[in-house]
Formats: C-alpha cells, sequence, structure tokens
C-alpha cells in the first residue's frame, strides 16, 4: 500500500517509490467550510477527519486547510479503513440516500402516513389539487345560514353591520391559514388530516375529546340534520312553485319531503371517497354562488319596499337589547363555516418537501372565498338595502322575495332559486358527511385491521342519512336551540387555530404574531360565553315550543 506524502498538491496522484516514513499523528477534525452546508453534492459523512481518506466525485483531491497530508482520489483496491477512525455511519440509510440536508430524506419522513388511512374515505385518494380545494371549500363555506345576514343588520344598522361582517370574514380567513399551515408537521413527519388529529396532537387526548369532539361532530352531523330541514321545505316549495295554483296532484307531507332528499342524498353518499365527490361540490358551489347571486340581484331590481327604515331596532328592556346585539353577532359569526373540513380537504392532497400541499391549498382557499365575499356582502347589503327592518327574521332573503315579490317575480326565477336551494342542499350533505364516515369506518378498521368492505359501507351510510333524518323528523325544534349550540361551536372556527399555532410554532414571546393570536384567542372565548349566554337566554325568555315528531 502506498505512502501519503507530506505535502499539499491537487495534481493527479503520481507513483513514487516506497519511502520509509515516519509514523503518521492523527489530525484535529476540520469542519466542513459554512458555505457548503447546503451543497447537495455533499455526503452524509463528508470529509470531517483529515486522516480519513474521501472520496472526491471530481476525480481529484480536495485541498484542506490546515492539512498536511495528500488525501487520495480513491483508497487503492484492497486497503481498508481501519476501525478506529472509520467515519461513523449517521444512520442505516444508503449514503446516495442521505446528502447533508437532504430534501428526498426530509420528504420521506413528512409523507409518512398511518397505513390505515388508504383505508379511510378522506385520505383513502390523495390525487387532489387546487381546483378540488375551491370546489370543495366553496361548497361547504357558503349556505343557507347566509341568508340570514340582512336580519343581523336591523339590529346592528349599516356602520356596525358592515364592519363586523368585514372583521369576521378576515378573522376566519386568518384562521384558515393557520389550519392550512398546521397541516403538515416537518418536525414528527406526520400529517395531520382531521381536525381532531391536530387538536389531540396539541393540547391532548383528554382536553381534545372534552372541548373538541362535540362541537366538531355537531358541525358535521348537525349541519346534516339542517340540511335535511332546508332541503326538504324548500322542495315542497319547488313542488308548489312548479306545480301552479291548478294542480290536481295530491301533495306529498312535509315528512315526506324530508324522506325523499334523504333518500337522494342516501344515494350520492355512496361515493367512496372525498376526492370522488369532486364533481358533486363543483355542481354545490355553483348552484351556491348562483341562488346567492339571484336573490340579491332580484331584491335590488325589484326597489326598495314602502316605509323601509334603516334604524337599528330597538325594542324591550336594556337587557334585551343588549342580547340582541350578541344574536346579531352570532349571525354575523355563523354565517362563515367550513373551517371543521379544511384539514380533511387539504388530506386528499399528495405533499412532498418540494411541493408541500399547503401552497396549492392555500391557492384554492384564496379563489373560494374570494367568490364567498363576492356573494355574501351583496346579499347582505343588498338585502338590507331592499327589506330594511321589514326583512323576515325566519328565512332571511329567501323567505323575503315569496313574501314581497312572489307576484312581480316570474315564477321560473322562483322555482330555479328553489332547485339551487336544493341541489346545495343535497351536496353539501356529502361534504359535511364524510367526517361522520370516516369516523364511523376508523372503528372498524383499527379493530379489525383491514378496509371496510363495500357492503357495510353501504348500509353504514345509509343508517347516518336516515339516523339524521330520524333526528330532524322527531326533534323539529331543535332549531331553537341552534343558537345555543352554534355558540359552543364557535372556537372551533375562531378560537382553537389561534391556540393550537401559538402550542406547535411557538412564535416569538411578545412579537406580532404572538400578540395577534393571544388575543384573537382570547376575544374568541369571550365572545364565545357572550353567545352561549345570549343562547340560554333566548331559549329561557321566549321558550320552546316542544312538539316531538310534528314537523
Amino acid at each position: 500500500m502506498s505512502k501519503e506524502a507530506n505535502e499539499i498538491s491537487s495534481a493527479p496522484i503520481t507513483p513514487r517509490p516506497v519511502a520509509p516514513v515516519a509514523p503518521e499523528q492523527q489530525q484535529p477534525p476540520v469542519s466542513c467550510p459554512p458555505s457548503q452546508y447546503n451543497s447537495p453534492s455533499l455526503s452524509r459523512s463528508p470529509l470531517l477527519e483529515a486522516a480519513v481518506p474521501a472520496a472526491n466525485h471530481h476525480g481529484g483531491t480536495e485541498d484542506v486547510e490546515g492539512a498536511g497530508a495528500i488525501v487520495p482520489s480513491k483508497t487503492p483496491k484492497g486497503a481498508r479503513t481501519p476501525l478506529g477512525i472509520r467515519t461513523p455511519r449517521m444512520s442505516l440509510t444508503p449514503r446516495f440516500l442521505t446528502p447533508l440536508g437532504s430534501p428526498v430524506r426530509k420528504a420521506l419522513k413528512a409523507t409518512r402516513l398511518d397505513p390505515e388511512d388508504a383505508w379511510l374515505p378522506i385520505t383513502e385518494s390523495r390525487n387532489g389539487n387546487k381546483y378540488y380545494a375551491a370546489f370543495h371549500t366553496l361548497c361547504s363555506g357558503i349556505g343557507i345560514q347566509a341568508l340570514v345576514l340582512p336580519v343581523a343588520f336591523t339590529i346592528l344598522g349599516w356602520t356596525w353591520g358592515i364592519i363586523c361582517l368585514t372583521v369576521t370574514f378576515i378573522w376566519q380567513l386568518y384562521t384558515l391559514y393557520l389550519l392550512i399551515h398546521l397541516h403538515e408537521n416537518i418536525e414528527t413527519g406526520v400529517r395531520y388530516s382531521r381536525y381532531m388529529q391536530l387538536f389531540s396532537f396539541t393540547f391532548g387526548e383528554r382536553t381534545a375529546n372534552l372541548l373538541g369532539l362535540f362541537p366538531i361532530m355537531y358541525l358535521s352531523g348537525g349541519n346534516c340534520v339542517a340540511l335535511i330541514v332546508i332541503g326538504g321545505s324548500t322542495s315542497k316549495l319547488f313542488f308548489q312553485i312548479v306545480c301552479g295554483a291548478t294542480c290536481t296532484a295530491k301533495p306529498l307531507t312535509t315528512v315526506e319531503w324530508y324522506l325523499v332528499f334523504t333518500c337522494c342524498a342516501v344515494m350520492l353518499s355512496l361515493l367512496p371517497n372525498l376526492n370522488s365527490i369532486a364533481g358533486v361540490s363543483l355542481i354545490g358551489a355553483m348552484t351556491a354562488v348562483a341562488y346567492c347571486t339571484m336573490m340579491w340581484v332580484v331584491s335590488v331590481t325589484e326597489g326598495r319596499l314602502p316605509g323601509v327604515s334603516y334604524d337599528p331596532v330597538r325594542r324591550g328592556s336594556e337587557v334585551a337589547r343588549v342580547f340582541d346585539v350578541l344574536n346579531s353577532l352570532g349571525i354575523i359569526a355563523f354565517a362563515f363555516r367550513g373551517h371543521n373540513l379544511i384539514l380533511e380537504i387539504q388530506a386528499t392532497m399528495p405533499s412532498s418537501e418540494k411541493h408541500p400541499s399547503h401552497v396549492p391549498m392555500w391557492r384554492g382557499v384564496k379563489v373560494s372565498y374570494t367568490l364567498i365575499a363576492c356573494c355574501l356582502f351583496p346579499l347582505a347589503i343588498g338585502g338590507y338595502w331592499a327589506y330594511g327592518h321589514l326583512i323576515p327574521a325566519n328565512g332571511g332573503m329567501l323567505a323575503a322575495i315569496y313574501e314581497f315579490h312572489s307576484k312581480d317575480v316570474s315564477q321560473f326565477i322562483l322555482g330555479l332559486m328553489s332547485l339551487f336551494v336544493v341541489v346545495n342542499a343535497m351536496s353539501s350533505f356529502q361534504i359535511y358527511g364524510m367526517p361522520m364516515f370516516d369516523h364511523m369506518e376508523s372503528k372498524y378498521t383499527s379493530r379489525k385491521k383491514q378496509p371496510l368492505p363495500w357492503w357495510l359501507r353501504c348500509i353504514s351510510r345509509a343508517m347516518f342519512g336516515f339516523g339524521c333524518f330520524f333526528i330532524a323528523v322527531a326533534i323539529p325544534f331543535l332549531g331553537s336551540v341552534a343558537g345555543l349550540i352554534g355558540g359552543i361551536a364557535l372556537p372551533v372556527t375562531l378560537v382553537y387555530p389561534c391556540w393550537m399555532w401559538l402550542k406547535i410554532k411557538k412564535p416569538k414571546k411578545y412579537g406580532v404574531s404572538w400578540w395577534v393570536n393571544w388575543v384573537l384567542g382570547v376575544l374568541g372565548m369571550g365572545l364565545t360565553g357572550l353567545l352561549i349566554a345570549a343562547g340560554l337566554y333566548v331559549v329561557i325568555d321566549t321558550g320552546i315550543k316542544v312538539s316531538f315528531f310534528k314537523p
């Protein structure tokens, strides 16, 4: 074996006669130049010790400052590095897969998945994109609850109504941004594909079950019940418009219309996973934008009603007025929904270090919420301008159009609006029901360690759909306590994302991000408490007409 010379040279090694050389002394470790730390060409075990022969990718030798020996380009055949000075391996992964700061290694770590995710409907397919994200977000973000926004303006007035609507829109868009960027955790290598997973990781399983399980499940199952009520009632109205006053056909009862709507919704729910309903969400999004736009355009075109007043309504005692204001704030806050679905929608996308899923997800959300703003702001402002304090408290814009313009507006337009409401409700049922389907199937897969059979999946989803139908028929007064339950669910949208960001990301103390999230979190919890108190007051003051099985 040839001996190393005592001089530094970058020329190729020339064979030299063997000469006696004094034994080498091990040199102190030499650090890699800082400029090379991010170089993709370096291996995880580069030239860290001068006494250790290192491979040179360019066929020559590397100059190392302070070294007194020529480092050959490669170890001569048959030679072995003594075990005592061999460079320690950082891991058992092959060297060609572990460059320093390797994006490949990080990508493999970041996309580590639970094997059971491939069996569940939310994460079964991960080929989503920004268009699918926009469809799902838009379909879940606009609902019938937006039609009562002008009712909030009757209490708050023009100035405070617009201010509160704008602040709430910005607030919930900010919490959406936080959730999207909390979906992937590079440190743990986990994608949090469900809201409850992220909440449990942040605050622990016990706290998550105590504070998060009920509101998150209510936002899915409760919305499905409400959609059956809305879809069934509007289907009955659509039939009356199409059939006309001279129709001799025997009309269905309200319960029968609920059943018709539920059967159609259950048939659609047999689509296997969240990505497979992208087309359904697209139809739901288009119909939502269509009926919102048609309603405010019709209202503005027909002009203001005679005797319209824009003075804020003041009735009853001071306590009653305070709770009216809180109720109006609740109406505005509840107009924005879908935060409990945002992580599930993002979970349908592929993700890697180079192409993280939050980039296309945020693009899709920006497009969808631009359209949502274009629907909600004209709906609230135009509706309040047209009807003022005369707008019906129950039903909002839809009830106002039928009450004041049923003879002025074409029956075709009225029927089309009703049809769009029904189609949107049926499409929204699919996306709001998906977390419930996922939760039910996870119970089976976690115990059996195998995917749910297709026939059992059909049975479970049909049972969920008809269970919602039973609740809608059995407890028709559920809407009377919706404000109370909605107050309990409000932190899912406005509070928990801020606290999870503080817990996981740990922004600089007393920095801008730290202050913003703390202020929003505390303010949101205060608002939640006030809304719960207002809901209790309304229930106690007005009472609840309990009528089981009489919708």
